[in-house]
């Protein structure tokens, strides 16, 4: 298990945590294309949640950079659409099913029936490597990852506005399209209709890891990885998400936000 999974169990969860947070995902007939370029005329339609927040809630500094989702969905799958502000886009992985959170990155975790079993999570990174994996039940409950995971009919694309791991400029963000097939989905959704219906409802939630960096050698390198002193009390990597989990710990379903899927 891995440190970032560790240290979820070592923090005491926030009283009054904000209630989860929802989005109205809208049917579209039409699918975007899927290559991070979110300018196609469909995703007009939908639109972007709120900005992501510090994983323990709001009363946390704000995050360093905008962070926002928007969704769709077709007679095929789910359409999520990412932008990740971002002034130093950088990303070393690129073998599929690498731990990806090395990097910093946009996850998506979802429990189609809201039973916080049988779950599913993706990540990817700038240079648009990819990682799945599925939980039986959440870590702190003995649960145990299943790694690669892959959905056979998944897609998946990035787009850098700017250059990536080029230190010498300043970026503007990256951006990100993923499509998950409502085929490839049907193993996580329980009895739940599938394709869902208008008025169904799942668990949805999104992060994003931002790492420390420096310059070596005129290469981003992340911070961690080169032993550099992080003060104490605070953590090498910022974890930002969509709905807050009142705790540093994604892997609690039940504190995930509702994705209510609407015609």
């Amino acid at each position: 298990m891995s440190a970032r999974f560790l240290l979820a169990f070592t923090i005491l969860p926030l009283a009054g945590a904000a209630e989860p947070r929802a989005y109205e995902c809208k049917r579209s007939d039409q699918a975007p294309v899927i290559d991070g370029d979110l300018s196609d005329a469909v995703w007009e339609k939908a639109a972007w949640t709120a900005d992501f927040i510090d994983i323990r809630g709001g009363d946390h500094p704000v995050p360093a950079h905008r962070t926002r989702v928007k969704m769709l969905w077709t007679a095929d799958g789910l359409h999520v659409a990412a932008e990740l502000v971002e002034p130093h886009v950088w990303g070393t992985l690129t073998e599929k099913n690498s731990i990806i959170y090395h990097d910093n990155d946009f996850e998506i975790f979802i429990d189609p029936d809201g039973d916080t079993l049988n779950y599913y999570e993706f990540e990817i990174n700038a240079l648009g490597t990819i990682w799945e994996l599925t939980l039986d039940k959440p870590y702190n409950q003995g649960g145990t990852a299943k790694l690669g995971t892959n959905l056979a009919g998944l897609k998946s694309a990035v787009k850098v506005n700017g250059s990536l791991n080029d230190p010498s400029d300043t970026d503007q963000s990256w951006t990100v399209e993923v499509f998950l097939p409502w085929k490839d989905l049907a193993p996580y959704q329980g009895k739940l209709t599938s394709p869902p219906k208008p008025g169904d409802s799942w668990r949805i939630n999104f992060s994003r890891v931002e790492w420390r960096h420096e310059i070596k050698d005129g290469k981003y390198a992340r911070i961690p990885a080169h032993g550099t002193a992080i003060p104490d009390g605070e953590h090498p990597e910022d974890n930002w998400v969509w709905s807050p989990q009142g705790e540093i710990n994604l892997h609690l379903p039940e504190k995930w936000g509702r994705l209510k899927f609407t015609e």
